[in-house]
């Protein structure tokens, strides 16, 4: 057997999925500069910020030949933060990191202006290691959220022509993609810089039909007050359209709500997820819910914590508050760390209790699921499965014979 050369350009990404996406497009750019390896940074918490920094230090003790590159949104918000580190060799922005003479000039730091520079989107397709394809459909962001720092290392929102994404779909089904997911930084904001294109609801439709052999279509973080009635209509009608949405929520409690100037309130929220599930009835519900915003109140809290139950939220990504330099949110009065630490732990455990009532009600079920590797797979609705002696990207069978708290067990169906 021949050996496998090594490859030139390793990626570690960090954070969102659009980052991931970004990613593998980097991978294929950027070998135009030799043997590297590229740290996609995310810039959501400064935790995220810490381990993209330690990864660095990391990485270059175990390859000191290879020359770092870190990008993403902490490299493009803060460039001097990274290019300060003797472990980098050269720090490209948002606006950059997509184009591979960036990559190749002698430039240490190479950070333009997010907001005037047209985004180079990545191509569509599968993704090394997984089993569905994600395809970056939206960028950027026009809102401003106190506590979030990513529209200044994202800009404004604009979307991908449905065009483009149509013949993206068509590729990652010629690759035998048997899911497609849809993401970007405001998903939901997809069409409104078109003015009277198709919002995301239509993007769905189209994308079905111009796919009848796709087997799932599924979307990552949406925000609840701005879907439209198409939307909800594909929901209640495509059943390719995959019932899971994760919720960009943050906070069930309307001053807090009001304070990080989000635009919906706790009503709308409940009243969006049982709207859903009258159309829809086997929909699950995800959501990011930040513990500890400055001025909460316990009683804040506990609306936040309440809102688990009411909205039925069975995939949690809970946030302890961090304050990003450059936001209105870190000049406000700030908790206590242990207090915030306290509360996000409580609404995690409430998560779990939520997510092990869910795992409960799918014992004895069939379900149709997407293997993935490490023999695990995953329902329509996201919750994963333990399935033994399959191998990844097929879609199979499987009943339900148990939970362990965390996950499924299924026992693939034989024909």
């Amino acid at each position: 057997m021949n050996a496998v050369a090594p490859r030139r350009v390793e990626v570690v990404n960090f954070g969102c999925r659009l980052n991931l996406v970004e990613g593998e497009a980097m991978r294929r750019v950027a070998g135009v500069a030799g043997d590297l390896t590229v740290v996609n940074t995310c810039a959501v918490t400064g935790e995220a910020v810490r381990q993209a920094r330690q990864a660095i230090r990391r990485l270059k003790r175990e390859a000191p030949q290879r020359d770092i590159v870190v990008t993403g949104c902490a490299a493009h918000i803060r460039p001097e933060l990274f290019a300060a580190m003797p472990e980098v060799a050269k720090v490209l922005g948002n606006a950059e990191k997509l184009d591979p003479t960036a990559f190749a000039t002698g430039r240490r730091v190479e950070v333009g202006d997010i907001f005037a520079r047209p985004y180079a989107w990545p191509a569509g397709g599968e993704i090394e290691g997984r089993t569905r394809a994600f395809l970056a459909v939206q960028n950027g962001c026009d809102h401003r959220c106190t506590f979030c720092i990513i529209p200044y290392g994202r800009g404004a929102s604009r979307s991908m022509p449905p065009k483009e994404i149509l013949a993206a779909v068509e590729t990652c089904v010629e690759k035998g993609a048997k899911e497609i997911v849809l993401t970007g930084v405001d998903l939901t904001a997809y069409g409104r810089d078109f003015g009277g294109g198709p919002k995301l609801g239509g993007l769905v439709k189209a994308i079905l039909r111009a796919a009848p052999t796709l087997p799932r279509l599924r979307l990552s973080s949406i925000d609840c007050i701005e879907t439209d009635a198409e939307f909800v209509e594909a929901m209640q009608n495509e059943p390719r359209l995959m019932p899971h949405l994760h919720l960009s929520l943050q906070s069930g409690d309307d001053m807090i709500l009001k304070r990080m100037k989000r635009r919906h309130s706790r009503a709308d929220a409940i009243r969006f997820c049982a709207a859903l599930r009258r159309v829809r009835p086997d929909i699950v519900f995800g959501a990011d819910l930040i513990a500890g915003f400055p001025t909460e109140t316990d009683k804040m809290f506990e609306n936040t914590l309440a809102l688990v139950e009411e909205c039925a939220l069975t995939h949690l990504h809970v946030f302890a508050f961090s304050a990003r330099p450059g936001t209105p949110a870190a000049n406000m009065p700030q908790l206590a760390p242990h207090v915030i630490a306290t509360r996000a732990r409580r609404l995690r455990q409430a998560g779990e209790v939520s997510l092990a009532r869910h795992l409960t009600r799918q014992v004895g079920r069939t379900l149709t699921l997407l293997t993935e590797q490490g023999d695990t797979a995953r329902a329509g609705d996201f919750t994963k499965v333990r399935l033994r002696d399959v191998s990844p990207g097929r879609l199979v069978t499987a009943r339900i014979v148990g939970q362990d708290g965390k996950m499924l067990v299924g026992c693939r169906e034989t024909v």
